[in-house]
């Protein structure tokens, strides 16, 4: 095999990764807001909402620094 072969499999894992990595902050986004869904529906302590709220911020952090993996990977 040539190396630009393994480069470009090399670079494809990588990606696929990233990929990944973003995906994990979204599904905890997606339980998060159901969370917060759930408190206000059912009148459960708002406190549950603020907690799943701020995880929802956390996870949003965490995916768009992924993305910006992403982002430099597909420069290079």
């Amino acid at each position: 095999m040539s190396s630009q072969h393994n480069d470009n499999e090399a670079n494809e894992s990588n990606l696929n990764q990233l990929i990944h990595d973003a995906r994990g902050p979204l599904n905890r986004i997606s339980m998060q807001a159901e969370m917060i869904k759930l408190v206000l529906e059912s009148g459960m302590p708002i406190d549950k909402a603020v907690d799943a709220a701020n995880k929802i911020i956390t996870s949003c952090q965490e995916c768009s620094q992924t993305l910006e993996q992403l982002s430099k990977t597909s420069k290079s």
